[in-house]
């Protein structure tokens, strides 16, 4: 194992919030004096199937332990989902059923892999113990929390002011979440900081166990690609890790220069040490912004693509964006050869390259609509066998009549 000062350098980095640090320093110390790895718990709830970005600041920290000798612990809320996690929510969150969450934890896994080690991690589902729990274990486990605590949360004590509902189930959710780190004897609890309240109460809960309380860690809240709101797909400002290479270098191109030392500090593996000397790099004006921000995209493909994928990538953004050619892999749309002139919103809505005809008829009018490279204020075109039809920068389809 590191020394005690570098593995602190290394966790620390990046991190919002170290709770309490001196005890976690201690705690760190001891599992390196005895060669024992500490318990790293992050817990996830399977409520929606797909990651981007932003949910990879804390499986990047998590593979900084990984790599430092400790032992991950995911724990997949397959028993939690059914309730429904209230953190951060101003109504009830619907819970989900059995098919989903085993659909969506087995999605989980295939993507957080992409990150850890799969070969060093354990992964546990929160059914294996909280199902066993009786009615007279839950009363116990509830009598350990006051409801004056529990109304301290912001969204239990917003709600409770305004008048709206707070269903009883939501507030077991943190003491379920609280009896993993229970189950686990955790070390340490990873979130982000909208999860902080239910990791002190899972510290608390380990106390009247007594167990040694857990550490918490919070990592920052990502921004997305509007530089403003955190990354998000139902905002569309997010980069999934599973999109294709040229979508995902072509997202992150389009960050904000004044972010990307954040995200090459929060969602790749670039060292502290190069971190440091390309930000002093930025500041003296020997880096170029945007062959920092080519970097930076280069690196985020790689990382979930591979080199290859990655050169090829930054190869096709060259050649469409700084040299305007057409990218060499353009989608085919079949179509009937139209006899007349085609009504093009129509068109771009059924080639998936608009949401729907209004969006078409906004980049038809900004601009953004391009027929062979060249751009269209038309509605109403004449169109040909094996025309290019472009919408923004990264659209594209081509013709082909049956």
């Amino acid at each position: 194992m590191k020394s005690l000062e570098e593995q602190m350098r290394l966790i620390q980095h990046g991190v919002d919030t170290l709770l309490p640090e001196e005890e976690f320093k201690k705690n760190l110390a001891k599992a390196i004096e005895t060669n024992t790895p500490l318990k790293i718990k992050l817990g996830l709830d399977p409520t929606a199937p797909d990651i981007h970005l932003g949910h990879t600041v804390v499986l990047r920290k998590l593979k900084t332990f990984q790599d430092l000798g400790h032992q991950i612990i995911i724990v997949i809320g397959d028993f939690t989902a059914r309730i429904g996690d209230p953190s951060g929510k101003s109504v009830t969150r619907p819970p989900l059923d059995e098919a989903a969450v085993v659909r969506n934890a087995a999605t989980y896994k295939e993507q957080i892999f992409k990150v850890l080690d799969e070969s060093k991690t354990i992964v546990r589902y929160n059914s294996e113990w909280l199902s066993k729990l009786s009615f007279e274990d839950v009363l116990k486990l509830a009598g350990k929390y006051t409801v004056a605590r529990m109304l301290e949360r912001d969204d239990f004590q917003k709600r409770y002011t305004e008048g709206r509902a707070i269903g009883v189930h939501e507030f077991m959710y943190p003491l379920m979440q609280g009896y993993d780190s229970v189950a686990l004897e955790a070390d340490v609890e990873f979130g982000g900081t909208d999860q902080t309240f239910n990791l002190l109460v899972g510290r608390h809960l380990q106390g009247e166990f007594d167990q040694r309380p857990q550490c918490i860690i919070t990592m920052p809240i990502l921004e997305g690609l509007d530089g403003v709101q955190k990354m998000s797909k139902s905002l569309g400002n997010y980069i999934g890790i599973s999109e294709p290479p040229t979508e995902m270098y072509g997202k992150a191109m389009s960050i904000p220069d004044e972010l990307m030392m954040r995200y090459f500090m929060l969602v790749t593996d670039m060292s502290i040490e190069e971190q440091e000397e390309l930000s002093k790099a930025l500041e003296a004006g020997t880096a170029h912004p945007r062959d920092t921000k080519m970097k930076l995209a280069h690196t985020i493909v790689r990382l979930y693509h591979g080199e290859e994928a990655a050169n090829e990538a930054q190869e096709q953004f060259i050649r469409v964006f700084q040299k305007h050619a057409l990218p060499t892999d353009i989608p085919v749309y079949e179509m009937a050869a139209p006899t007349e002139p085609v009504y093009i919103p129509q068109l771009l809505t059924d080639a998936g390259l608009t949401a729907s005809n209004s969006e078409a008829r906004r980049s038809i009018k900004a601009g953004a609509f391009k027929i062979n490279g060249e751009k269209c204020s038309e509605e109403n075109v004449t169109l040909a066998q094996d025309m290019v039809l472009q919408v923004g920068k990264r659209k594209f389809i081509k013709l082909q009549f049956k």
